[in-house]
């Protein structure tokens, strides 16, 4: 996978390594543009200097990138429990689960600020170099190719006031590296920046190439990216300006279903969207490349949840883990499933459970084992950790609840269930009370290979927008405008491939409801990043309750933004507070 945008930015990255490890300083006269623009190679190396900051954005994502993360630990589909001690950090992770958004410390809707806010800058820096500075005639590059490079940049500026007006409404806005030299600007309306983003979008899509069938994904935009982000602006347009354009989003889905923008299909394995050679599926429509000893994404699915002895099971002693996140959980402390005896813990909840929402013979929810070559099977760690194709099993260390040398047991589960361990108060369950084993752990982005293919470790890009996205959009948008039929069968076309006799229980116009769209939203997209925004879509975020959560109450809806830290409002006096939050 040896594509010019990992190579650009791998080496402007190792430039910048080198340069601060010299031992003696070297003096250079400033760099005139008309000297360093001396060919195509150095305007594509300024050009992905763009995406540079972008990748950082995914580096431990989606589970745990900036634009990410609080969707993740802020919704039922993950939790970041205290496990006696371990990850607690005096209640950072759970204030994000009990949606304690607090102005008044650095959560991650800070990093999520930091984020967006950021990225525009280092666009603009860029368009502004590349548009003032190269001669595009001079340097044999053609007119489509100066069109389609800015109108990128362009797009990924779209894209950062997007990811800026799902988390906080209206922001700052600016157009070009001098409009924020110029000016220190204060937030415009969330109307405002909705028109500003289609604008920069519907001007981009004609003046980007189309997917070609048969080119590999590489991060660089394409008609398909912009016209998905366009959809994905009107498909959410209700929460971020109070209307509805469920027929706009249908009408954009479609095209890009029949190729008006673009070749795209529908991968038949889930395997190659996220394993190792998924550059070249034709369902991914926009992804973070990552190489192995270029660009290297961890794609945090595993290692910031895994448990310490996972490298066991995986027979891959270089795999570091930190035994975090899990999925929330689908039983309670004494195994029932809530799924259907819901009210453990403070009420009937119907959302969550993930585990549980996926069929037995989903072929996703096998364990994850790596069968060699780059083929894998299974999505998740649960049960007992014993490798079927190795025959070795991963061992508790004896340094938390469990007795040393017994078989890690992973179980469905967050509460108190070591049964050596004696608890004076007798024994608990939720967030506050895990043990080591507490959590189905998932394994969806950067599958893990054996030690002896670790050299592959890094070879899985990250999607970051697929076709089946833009399938499950226009089941929605069908299903808001009264077609429960069509919205069935556009979600069944999708999990027809996870079954290998068929699907125990497809999707009809009878048992579709918001919340089985919810539940396939859930399942569909588990770990990459929306959840947040699909559950204040459906009005779900602050009103439902789920796992050791309970709904927010009336009143609340204003949690459906984030708030701007105090760190950020000083930095920028025109800054207003979104409500809720002072």
């Amino acid at each position: 996978m040896k594509r010019t945008i990992i190579l650009l930015i791998a080496a402007v990255a190792l430039a910048k390594t080198f340069q601060s490890c010299s031992v003696e300083p070297t003096y250079y006269s400033t760099v005139e543009p008309s000297t360093f623009y001396s060919s195509e190679e150095k305007v594509y190396q300024r050009f992905t200097n763009a995406f540079q900051y972008w990748t950082t954005m995914y580096n431990y994502s989606p589970i745990w990138g900036s634009f990410t993360s609080t969707s993740g630990l802020s919704t039922d589909e993950f939790v970041m429990p205290n496990r006696n001690g371990d990850w607690y950090d005096d209640g950072y992770y759970l204030d994000h689960y009990n949606h304690k958004f607090s102005p008044a410390w650095n959560g991650e809707w800070y990093y999520y600020w930091q984020g967006f806010t950021r990225g525009t800058a280092e666009v603009f820096d860029v368009l502004d170099d590349i548009e003032k500075n190269v001669d595009f005639e001079a340097l044999g590059m053609s007119e489509s190719i100066r069109e389609s490079l800015l109108n990128q940049l362009n797009v990924l500026v779209a894209y950062y006031y997007l990811m800026g007006l799902d988390a906080f409404g209206g922001v700052p806005l600016y157009t070009s590296k001098q409009d924020a030299i110029d000016e220190l600007k204060g937030r415009a309306t969330a109307q405002e920046t909705f028109d500003y983003v289609e604008t920069l979008l519907k001007e981009a899509i004609p003046l980007l190439p189309p997917k070609v069938a048969g080119a590999p994904e590489d991060g660089y935009i394409t008609q398909g990216t912009a016209a998905a982000l366009l959809a994905r602006l009107y498909f959410n347009a209700e929460p971020y300006i109070g209307k509805t354009m469920w027929s706009e989003c249908a009408d954009i889905c479609t095209k890009i279903i029949n190729g008006d923008y673009g070749y795209y299909r529908l991968a038949t394995r889930f395997q190659d969207i996220f394993g190792y050679n998924n550059s070249t599926c034709p369902e991914i429509m926009w992804t973070v490349p990552s190489q192995t000893g270029k660009l290297e994404l961890d794609g945090g699915s595993l290692p910031w949840g895994a448990h310490y002895s996972t490298w066991q099971y995986l027979d891959n002693p270089n795999f570091m883990s930190w035994n975090g996140y899990c999925l929330t959980p689908s039983q309670d402390i004494n195994g029932k499933h809530y799924k259907n005896e819901a009210g453990n813990l403070g009420g009937p909840f119907k959302l969550g459970c993930p585990y549980d929402k996926f069929e037995d013979t989903d072929l996703r929810k096998k364990n994850y084992i790596y069968l060699g070559s780059g083929e894998y099977e299974g999505m998740f760690i649960a049960g007992k950790m014993l490798n079927t194709k190795t025959g070795v099993a991963a061992l508790y260390d004896g340094s938390r609840e469990y007795t040393e040398g017994d078989t890690v047991y992973m179980v469905d589960q967050i509460a108190q269930l070591c049964p050596t361990k004696v608890y004076s108060n007798g024994r608990k369950e939720g967030a506050l009370y895990a043990e080591e084993n507490s959590g189905v752990r998932i394994v969806k982005f950067t599958p893990i290979p054996n030690g002896a293919d670790n050299t592959m470790y890094y070879d899985a890009d990250i999607p970051v927008i697929r076709l089946t996205e833009i399938v499950y959009m226009l089941a929605e948008c069908k299903y808001n405008l009264g077609d429960k039929a069509t919205a069935a069968n556009l979600i069944n076309s999708v999990r027809a491939r996870y079954f290998t006799d068929g699907d125990p229980n497809p999707v009809t116009a009878a048992n579709l409801d918001k919340y089985r769209l919810a539940d396939e939203w859930l399942i569909e997209f588990i770990g990459e990043g929306r959840r947040r925004t699909d559950l204040v879509r459906w009005g779900m975020y602050t009103t439902e309750s789920w796992w050791d959560h309970p709904a927010d109450g009336p009143g609340k809806e204003y949690l459906n933004r984030l708030p701007i830290t105090i760190s950020m409002l000083e930095a920028n006096p025109k800054l207003e507070q979104n409500p809720g939050y002072n």
